[in-house]
Formats: C-alpha cells, structure tokens, sequence
C-alpha cells in the first residue's frame, strides 16, 4: 500500500497531477483544493489512497492528511464512490463538509452534484459519530490568472474529466465568467458545480 508519494510536478490540471518520483510518473487524481494549493509550485508531498479494482489500479492524491481521512471516511458511507467523494471535497471544504455532517446540515450535502437526500441522510447516519475535527486545509494560495481563456478552458476541461457533457460544461463556465470575470480556475469550478 502507497502512504504517500513525493516528487517533481510534471503536469497538473484542476483534477489531476502527474508526479514524478525516482523516475516514475504517477498519475494521481487530486481535488479542487489541491490543484489551488499546488499550483505554481513544481513539487509536492500527496498522501495516496489507492484504489484497485479488477479493471484499474487508480491513485487518489491529498495535501493534508485531514482531507484523506475525510475521504476514506466518506468512501465507506454505501453509496458513495471514490469519485462522489472527490466531488464533494472539490466542492465543500474540509472543515465545511465535518460541519455539516456533525451538525446534520442536509442541505449543505444535497447541493453538491451527485448526492440526494438519501444519500446525504445516509453520510449523515453513518458519519456523525465518526467525524472529528482533523484541521483544515490551507487555501491561501490561489492561483489567479491574467487573462480569462485559461480560466475558461482548464474549468471546462475539469468538468468533462469530473463526467459533465462538454456542451453544457462550456455554457455553464461561460455564464459564470461573464458575471464574475476575475475568478480563478477553483471558484468557477465551483460555482458550475452547483449549477451543473
């Protein structure tokens, strides 16, 4: 089992990064709140969760163990897949999403894609007791563009790659740059993910 991987940053995007450790590239899917902490920077620590099923072996990559911990816990809610766990770390913060769970804020869950009130229910039932308060992360480097193109286009890609239809991902992303054009990559990601 992988604890974690170190190494130079080949290439990132919003979902992903492609590590290279003792000249190995791992590819590894990261959340919104990593990209945003890792980008710009050209080496970093992942904490892994390594997910090996019959058809893939796929690697799940976190700055701070406090993230991983919260994912694992949310993976072993029925229902909730790796991916929907990623998602919703993507949209919620960590200490936004142990909040809501420990305090039963259904609404907070249900407006992030891909969970309904069962499921929500559900990560609340079985979390509750579980959640502890495990440290934030750390989001005060943002990564702030110059111009909007790149915003637009890394977003995009962000979505189709998270399983959104490119057509309704473009528009979506569009909608939101027209209204708030000094984003970053996160906060539009963000933002499409409750309108998507």
């Amino acid at each position: 089992m992988i604890d974690f991987i170190k190494g130079e940053i080949v290439e990132i995007s919003p979902t992903f990064v492609v590590l290279e450790a003792n000249q190995i590239g791992y590819f590894i899917n990261i959340t919104l709140s990593s990209y945003s902490e890792l980008n710009g920077k050209t080496s970093c620590k992942l904490y892994i969760y390594e997910s090996i099923r019959e058809d893939a072996h796929v690697l799940y990559g976190f700055l701070h163990k406090s993230e991983r911990e919260l994912f694992l816990q949310l993976i072993s809610v029925s229902g909730v897949g790796a991916n929907t766990a990623r998602m919703m770390l993507s949209s919620v913060s960590v200490s936004d999403l142990q909040n809501a769970i420990a305090n039963e804020d259904l609404m907070v869950l249900k407006n992030i894609k891909g969970i309904g009130a069962k499921t929500a229910q559900r990560i609340v039932v079985d979390l509750k007791d579980k959640v502890v308060k495990l440290g934030t992360t750390s989001t005060d480097e943002i990564f702030v563009p110059t111009a909007s193109n790149p915003v637009r286009s890394e977003a995009v890609s962000a979505l189709v790659m998270l399983g959104f239809m490119q057509s309704a991902s473009a528009k979506v992303v569009d909608k939101i740059l027209r209204e708030n054009p000094s984003f970053t990559v996160e906060q539009t990601i963000k933002m499409a993910l409750k309108l998507l």
